[in-house]
């Protein structure tokens, strides 16, 4: 037995004999980690369609265990009665005897027992909800495939569970809310009638009144110019209806502002709305300034991350409805600057993994496996969900052994056949060693490493620790460039390929692989050189503006946020795009893939001045997991005044900025406000000492307000 399974038993043992007399108040549904979300996930992304053709992912789909069984040790002091309701077919048993008679309506004697529920279900997630007076189904109960599975080595993990605390809330019935909303206007035609809803958005169309028989078509759009185009638009629907008189509602929910209704001779149409269908989240973050562009980005920003946070993070709302982890490790971190959504991390960060065994990358995609385990870290020091962590870590295990039996002879990894080495959408050579995917692939054994070690599992932290330290030092002798002063491009055959690209530049920067004189370097050469090639996507501008502010440059990142999401709030956003470049015009503009209107015009990666603005701004960010320690160094970034929230486990950290001042409102956890100052600041909140130069900082040692009297210094 490893250590790793020792430790693990025993937790198991010691939070088990724990739940014996510290039963949650409200039972809940409660199932196999993973099962769930691997479920629904496979529900949603089956339904892309490309127009009225579906397009199935092409990845392997996994699916849930058939039948499990739920097992739960207690001691009551007087017997009680308990009700069982189970999503599938189900054996109970107490202390090895099979319960005879009604399974739905059980005694359990007073004294020690051990309950088993075995449940089978082959169509949805074997899922089952347990409440009596004390006894409840909740996380504390071990799931498992066999029926004495009380240890890891039996496959026994604890249960999992979500917000389904009603007898009559089964998992396999969940669907997203809806709200009616109303068009901002009507335009009828010959047989037709246009209808805008004034933004982006998603739902079901509704006829309010529909009459006669015929054809009925909804062409939908993200602009004018889709709706019009019914034989090139990317969705649209068609039906037939016979002597139909009332209410219509569309079966499936699209993404659109524009919907153009056609029907034939004799139809008619009175009326419609939507029902907009959305996950309920609560906004945490916040954030205004005295640019009122910067604060229409924002919000734009929010709307777009905030229409595709549903069952699970996507990538956009109108084309894929498929989990893509690239996207996902981004949508995170804006999350966690926004809706601090915990749940919905959790539930994407399943679907992505699948289940055991491995066979391929996460998607195909050999950067987006290690992007997988990057999330899992970042969410762990956000949150401080241990419980989480450790329930995910031996899928981490078994991915990272795929990856690592897919290194080559020297150690590093590169595309093998059927692998997809993405990087991203720009052109450039993908084969061989790229310098990118090796960094990647460093980071990940990083948080690889660091996951072990809250999983107790030291043998595999040594190893994931030693194995970055030794990738580390080879990527900088193979690819860090003396004369170029960057890193550059790949290897492959015994040749250097000595192209110069934004991509593992950035990166190398924002994971603070590279000394003092080697980040000026980077940031000289390449991120303020524009001889090396633009970055076109949001997805990897993403990477880039964050190298940058990193690096100092918050004003030249305002810059770049206003001349980027702004332009396209300049040329009719509602949502944030797939990908834009501000030297298309006309209908070209949405075009992509080969496809007149290919492109996502409400795509998630175009959120990230959410996450920019909250953590180079506001300037928050976890120095230890959960925010236990943070810090808050907040920049103008030439702007007059900022202000915002940025959500913690503890409560919002609320932080306002002007030339004169800075507030921070603190709802927990131990922090530092660290600030440039050309003068000698003052606070009558602590103790603000120097730091050297113009930095000083101040002490948030308890929950509470600070204030502190500065000058602004002249950033770059």
């Amino acid at each position: 037995m490893t250590l790793y399974r020792k430790s693990f038993l025993i937790g198991a043992l010691l939070l088990l004999a724990s739940a014996v007399t510290n039963a949650r108040a409200q039972a809940t549904w409660i199932w196999y980690p993973g099962d769930f979300e691997i479920w629904l996930s496979n529900q949603m992304q089956v339904k892309r369609i490309e127009r009225d053709a579906y397009f199935m992912p092409f990845w392997r789909l996994y699916g849930h265990q058939p039948q499990l069984n739920f097992t739960r040790e207690v001691n009551l002091p007087v017997a009680e009665d308990i009700t069982v309701h189970v999503e599938g077919r189900h054996a109970a048993n107490i202390d090895g005897r099979f319960v005879q008679g009604d399974q739905h309506h059980i005694h359990v004697p007073a004294g020690k027992h051990r309950i088993n529920f075995q449940v089978f279900n082959p169509v949805t997630p074997p899922a089952i909800f347990v409440q009596g007076p004390s006894i409840q189904s909740d996380d504390s109960w071990l799931v498992g495939p066999r029926p004495n599975a009380r240890s890891p080595e039996l496959g026994a993990v604890y249960a999992a569970r979500w917000n389904f605390d009603g007898e009559d809330r089964r998992p396999s019935q969940f669907k997203l809310s809806t709200q009616e909303i109303m068009p901002t206007s009507l335009k009828p035609g010959v047989q037709s009638l246009l209808v805008d809803f004034g933004q982006e958005t998603i739902g079901f169309v509704k006829l309010k009144q529909l009459k006669g028989s015929g054809k009925l078509s909804f062409h939908y759009g993200e602009t004018l110019e889709e709706a019009m185009a019914t034989e090139t638009g990317e969705t649209l629907d068609r039906f037939s209806v016979n002597g139909h008189d009332g209410e219509f509602v569309a079966p499936e929910s699209r993404a659109l502002r524009y919907v153009n209704i056609q029907f034939g001779d004799g139809m008619s149409v009175d009326g419609v709305s939507l029902l907009y269908e959305y996950l309920p989240l609560t906004r945490h973050g916040s954030f205004r300034s005295s640019d009122e562009e910067l604060n229409r980005i924002w919000d734009v920003s929010q709307r777009s991350l905030e229409l595709n946070t549903r069952e699970f993070f996507l990538d956009g709302i109108k084309r894929d409805h498929w989990v893509w982890a690239g996207d996902a490790v981004q949508t995170y971190l804006m999350n966690y600057y926004t809706f601090f959504d915990n749940e919905a991390v959790k539930r994407t960060t399943w679907a992505l993994r699948g289940a055991d065994p491995v066979d391929m990358h996460v998607n195909t995609i050999l950067d987006y496996s290690l992007y997988w385990f990057i999330g899992i870290r970042d969410y762990y020091q956000y949150t401080g969900d241990a419980a989480f962590l450790k329930s995910v870590y031996p899928r981490m295990v078994t991915l990272m052994d795929f990856v690592l039996k897919r290194r080559n002879a020297n150690g590093m990894l590169e595309g093998r056949p059927g692998d997809w080495v993405f990087v991203d959408w720009a052109k450039m050579p993908k084969d061989g060693e790229l310098s990118v995917i090796q960094l990647l692939f460093a980071r990940s054994l990083e948080s690889m490493a660091d996951c072990a070690d809250v999983a107790q599992d030291r043998e595999h932290a040594t190893q994931y620790r030693q194995l970055a330290y030794e990738l580390k030092d080879k990527i900088k002798a193979t690819f860090w460039d003396t004369e170029k002063q960057a890193f550059i491009h790949s290897h492959q055959n015994g040749k250097l390929n000595r192209l110069v690209t934004r991509h593992p530049n950035m990166l190398a920067l924002t994971l603070g692989y590279l000394d003092e004189d080697q980040a000026a370097a980077v940031k000289r050469n390449v991120l303020l050189n524009d001889n090396v090639p633009a970055i076109t996507t949001p997805y990897m501008r993403f990477y880039e503006l964050a190298a940058l502010a990193q690096s100092g440059q918050h004003d030249y990142v305002i810059r770049q946020i206003k001349d980027y999401w702004g332009g396209m709030l300049r040329d009719g956003a509602t949502c944030f795009w797939e990908e834009y470049d501000p030297k298309q015009t006309g209908i070209e503009r949405y075009a992509m893939y080969g496809k007149a209107f290919g492109k996502s015009l409400c795509h998630a990666w175009g959120a990230s001045p959410l996450y920019l603005l909250g953590k180079y701004y506001l300037g928050v960010t976890p120095t230890q997991p959960g925010y236990a320690e943070y810090l808050v160094a907040p920049h103008l970034g030439g702007l007059k005044w900022i202000e915002g929230k940025v959500p913690t486990p503890h409560g919002d950290i609320a932080v306002a900025v002007s030339e004169k001042r800075i507030s921070i409102v603190s709802a927990g956890g131990k922090g530092s406000l660290r600030f440039i100052s050309s003068s000698k600041p003052h606070s009558d909140s602590g103790i603000v000492r120097s730091l050297g130069g113009d930095l000083f900082e101040l002490p948030l040692e308890h929950a509470g307000k600070y204030v502190v009297d500065y000058t602004a210094a002249a950033q770059q």
